[in-house]
């Protein structure tokens, strides 16, 4: 309970020193009138947060993934490395613009197995990865176009959407 506490209270720390830093300091500094500065910070947060849920969406919330559910111990049965490749998904690893736009986060698979790894080098990376993968006969998960992904995301809500309680976790574990 102390340490849940403690973790609350640096969360919300931090949020204030964020707000602070990031709205309070440039609209004083930069003496804006403060409605267009309100409305043009909410946007930009809107956007951003936008395009982080369709990215993320688009890499794990898709035909193909599995989302395995953990046994009595509370503990999922599976490698790390394999729960990567089954639960990832790429989109657009040919697209430079999403590429650059996204951050290299469409290269979803290799920033999950290379998180300390600049996404510059996620192309190269993406290559031996999907040629290692198919010599150990385990799924590279790869939407080729942001169409695809996108088609493939509303698929896959489709059917959870249509899935009766009992077989939601069926679904869900593969």
């Amino acid at each position: 309970r102390v340490q849940n506490m403690w973790i609350l209270t640096r969360i919300i720390i931090s949020k204030l020193v964020y707000y602070f830093v990031a709205f309070f300091v440039p609209l004083y500094l930069l003496q804006m009138p403060v409605l267009p500065y309100v409305l043009g910070w909410f946007l930009m947060h809107f956007i951003a947060g936008n395009i982080l849920t369709i990215t993320f969406q688009l890499a794990h919330t898709v035909e193909g993934t599995s989302h395995p559910l953990p046994n009595e111990s509370g503990i999922i049965e599976n490698d790390w490395a394999m729960h990567q490749m089954n639960t990832t998904v790429n989109f657009s690893r040919k697209n430079k613009l999403i590429s650059w736009y996204v951050g290299g986060l469409n290269y979803q698979v290799e920033h999950h197995l290379f998180p300390y790894i600049s996404h510059v080098h996620y192309p190269a990376i993406s290559e031996i990865v999907k040629e290692t993968a198919a010599e150990f006969n385990v799924p590279y998960l790869e939407n080729e176009t942001l169409g695809q992904a996108l088609r493939s995301h509303i698929s896959a809500l489709q059917k959870f959407g249509k899935l009766q309680l009992p077989d939601i976790n069926e679904a869900l574990a593969g």
